[in-house]
């Protein structure tokens, strides 16, 4: 599978675009356990164009990251455009146009998946970007609106007719937001029109090294995007190209290594947030949401601590003690 000249193989993984998620010290360890494509968070045109230095921080991309794409979102053509531009100055790989974001602050604005209800904008905005740039751009989004306007099927020939390289669908509507069961129907039924020539990206709930496996099987996507399975467990990449290469689950990682892989993150955060405190505020999603602390019985109490604790010290000693009292491997 190609996009533009990048080539990616088979079965390829891409890393999902996440807000406050995908920086690039999570997207470094993503990366490493194999995934293929990495997103940055997703950018406003508007903040990128005033310079706004938050915004224009997220253009940060380090070479050992590559490829890596960087999405935006905005309502209005000129302003995409001209982002656009922006963005390709930091030589990113690939122009990403986010037409999926549900968040009310973004959709409710007529930006993000808001423009699901207002398909000329949506495709003369893509038409802009992709005149803009000479890298390639691609689109996400998702499936419509809410039940009754489900349109993907309907807007991704326009879209590629605007001369995007690649779709991304997630299998939800808007309404869903991030609730409910991600529906692949529709994206097979998009891969499948023989008038599509360009790859299809298929995202949501995309979880288990099998599940991965099934989505390439049975809706023939060219590249699976995963998002929240990440979050917390970055190696769910190395055992989903694992199985994808062999048929065969990885062995699971021990207590401990895991825990040295959390540990390493949370110091590169603490780098590139710039303080300890804040750093480690950054990373209690990805404690919260771990696998590795599922299921141990009695942990509420720790679990609370470790999601409170500002300091290394104060929380390395909770993973020891969490080792050492509640781990038996």
């Amino acid at each position: 599978m190609k996009i533009g000249n990048i080539e990616f193989g088979k079965y390829p993984l891409f890393l999902a675009p996440m807000e406050d998620v995908t920086d690039p010290a999570f997207r470094q360890f993503c990366k490493r356990f194999g995934a293929d494509m990495l997103y940055t968070e997703f950018i406003s045109a508007d903040a990128l164009i005033r310079d706004i230095s938050a915004t224009t921080r997220k253009l940060t991309i380090y070479d050992s990251e590559r490829p890596v794409a960087i999405q935006l979102y905005g309502r209005e053509p000129e302003a995409m455009a001209e982002a656009a531009k922006i963005a390709e100055s930091v030589h990113s790989e690939i122009i990403d146009i986010n037409f999926g974001c549900p968040v009310k602050k973004v959709a409710g604005k007529g930006a993000g998946a808001g423009l699901l209800r207002d398909v000329p904008k949506m495709l003369e905005i893509t038409r802009q970007v992709v005149n803009s740039v000479s890298v390639p751009v691609t689109v996400k989004t998702r499936l419509g609106w809410n039940d009754d306007e489900k349109i993907i099927t309907q807007i991704a020939e326009p879209l590629q007719d605007c001369g995007i390289q690649a779709l991304t669908i997630h299998g939800r509507t808007r309404a869903q937001m991030y609730i409910g069961n991600a529906d692949w129907t529709l994206i097979g039924e998009v891969k499948n029109n023989p008038r599509i020539h360009i790859p299809i990206i298929g995202n949501g709930d995309v979880c288990t090294p099998e599940r991965a496996k099934e989505c390439f099987d049975l809706y023939g996507v060219d590249a699976v995007m995963v998002g929240r399975a990440s979050i917390g467990k970055p190696w769910v990449f190395e055992e989903m190209k694992h199985y994808l290469s062999t048929g065969e689950l990885l062995p699971p990682k021990s207590f401990a290594a895991c825990v040295d892989i959390l540990k390493e993150y949370i110091g590169k955060s603490i780098e590139w947030v710039g303080d300890e405190r804040r750093g480690i505020v950054h990373v209690r999603r990805h404690l919260a949401a771990s696998p590795i602390f599922k299921g141990i019985p009695d942990f509420k109490p720790t679990r609370i601590r470790m999601l409170r604790a500002d300091t290394l010290a104060e929380l390395f000693d909770i993973f020891e003690e969490i080792e050492r009292n509640f781990i038996r491997e």
